[in-house]
């Protein structure tokens, strides 16, 4: 993820608790359907290897909250940010020292 996002997160308005929940999302009741469908269409193509199985269920859910040039918008973010990760993995980057608010 770009090194800044939670806190571009913040400056939007966006709260702790839902940032701070991300990796829980099925178990926490902070996120619309809309963003549920999102959620679980980014982890299934991060997490491709080994469960394909979740995804029909992940692109139909995606379906009956998006259209078809915002599943391809966010397919491409998803992509993008994975890219990011990738590369700041690979290339030993460190996670910014700067404090959070």
């Amino acid at each position: 993820m770009h090194r800044h996002a939670s806190r571009d997160l913040r400056k939007q308005g966006e709260t702790w608790q839902r940032i701070n929940s991300l990796s829980t999302w099925r178990e926490v009741g902070f996120y619309s359907e809309r963003e549920r469908a999102a959620l679980a269409w980014a982890e299934t193509l991060t997490r491709l290897a080994g469960e394909h199985g979740d995804h029909d269920a992940a692109f139909a859910a995606l379906q009956g909250q998006f259209n078809e040039q915002e599943i391809v918008d966010l397919t491409w973010a998803v992509a993008q940010i994975n890219a990011w990760n990738r590369m700041a993995v690979g290339m030993r980057q460190p996670p910014s020292g700067e404090p959070m608010e």
